[in-house]
This record gives C-alpha cells, structure tokens and sequence, in this order.
C-alpha cells in the first residue's frame, strides 16, 4: 500500500531526517500491522496519515514550546494515536500510552520498537490502574468530557512554581462534531475549556473541518 505522508510534512517543516523518515515508516508499519491486529478500520487505513498521523499532531500544534522531560499521558492510546506521532515529533518530552486492549498495545509497542523511540512507555490496564501523574494528559475521542475528568484529574501533576510554558498542565482532547451539549455537561466538573477549530491548523485537509481541540486546565 503506498501512503502519502505529504499532508504531514506539508504542515510540519522543520522536521529533521530521523523524524520524517519514522514518518514515512508508520506508512509501512500500520497497514502491515493492521493485517494481523485490527486497530484502524480497515476501510479507512488508506486515510493513516491525514485521519490519524496529522489528526494527532494537531496537539502539537497546540502544546508549542514544551521544555525537556514534559511528561504526557496518552489515555486510551488504542493502536497509538495520538502518542506514537507526538513522540516523534515532540523528542523532548517523555509519553506513557495506556489501552485496555491488550493486543492494541502490543501494536503500539512494536511500531514504537520499530522507530526506535525511546521516550516512550506502555501499560495494558485500566486508568484508575495508573497513579502516576503527567503534565498533560492527551485523548483521541475516547469518550465525552464529563466521563473522561473525574478518571483523569488525579493523573495531572500540579506545579506550584511558575511554568517555564504558558499553559497550566492539564488535559488536551481531540473531537469531532457539535460539542456544545457535551462541554455544558462538563461545567458542574471544571472551567470552561477552550475550544480550537483544527481547519485552523490544517486549512487544505477537508477531513479536519468538523474537527476540534479541546484544552482544559485540571
């Protein structure tokens, strides 16, 4: 299967070798993966890279300027997304991807062993099985926002000195659709979030029109 990766590389520049060539591998790595583990429809692995690779780099568009050993907790990672792209382009901080699906995280295991990514770890459990805390935690449209913060709000760590970044630690989501019932929901649970429409971050790709990001302070 021959994947274009140029939508990626169209909106990230300043990538380096080592980067875009593990770019251009998840084109090979996922579909043949995805043959024996079924983590991307199969209808839509031809889409990897705008749908998934891109749809997950959006956050890294957003977290811009985060200092060395900047932990991220990637929260139902599934084959993963959106952990396994930002820790090729984002070398500095340190991700730890957790799936309640074991043979989900065997495949992001071995696509990450593959790249020879070494900032990033894996856990098969539930999230109330992880007590670690995390500058930020990321989701993929795992479930709504009021579900999602009463499981996570215990995985942010809470800084006390000034940051050496501009956002206050907490959780990034990315979603699809009208979100105005599920962010009044979210209300009686935490501040209003801030809501980024990623058409404004990928203007040319015409699946990202629908698309947001989600950023609450936790």
């Amino acid at each position: 299967m021959d994947l274009d990766a140029s939508c990626v590389f169209r909106y990230f520049s300043g990538l380096s070798d080592i980067q875009k060539n593990r770019i251009l591998e998840l084109g090979e790595l996922y579909p043949t993966w995805n043959e024996k583990i079924n983590v991307i429809s199969r209808k839509d692995i031809q889409n990897l890279y705008p749908n998934h690779v891109l749809h997950s780099l959006a956050i890294a568009k957003f977290l811009t300027g985060l200092p060395e050993g900047t932990s991220i907790l990637d929260m139902g990672t599934g084959g993963g997304f959106p952990g396994i792209p930002l820790a090729i382009v984002m070398p500095q901080c340190r991700f730890h991807l957790i799936d309640r699906i074991g043979k989900k995280i065997k495949v992001a295991s071995e696509i990450a062993s593959s790249l020879g990514l070494d900032n990033v770890t894996f856990q098969h459990g539930d999230i109330g099985e992880c007590r670690e805390k995390y500058d930020f935690v990321v989701s993929r449209a795992v479930m709504t926002l009021d579900s999602l913060i009463p499981l996570v709000r215990k995985n942010i760590r809470h800084v006390k000195t000034d940051k050496p970044y501009a956002l206050p630690n907490g959780l990034v989501c990315l979603k699809g659709g009208d979100l105005k019932d599920e962010i009044r929901a979210s209300l009686r649970l935490a501040s209003e979030p801030l809501v980024d429409d990623l058409a404004n971050y990928f203007p040319e790709e015409p699946f990202f029109k629908t698309k947001k990001l989600v950023y609450l302070p936790l």
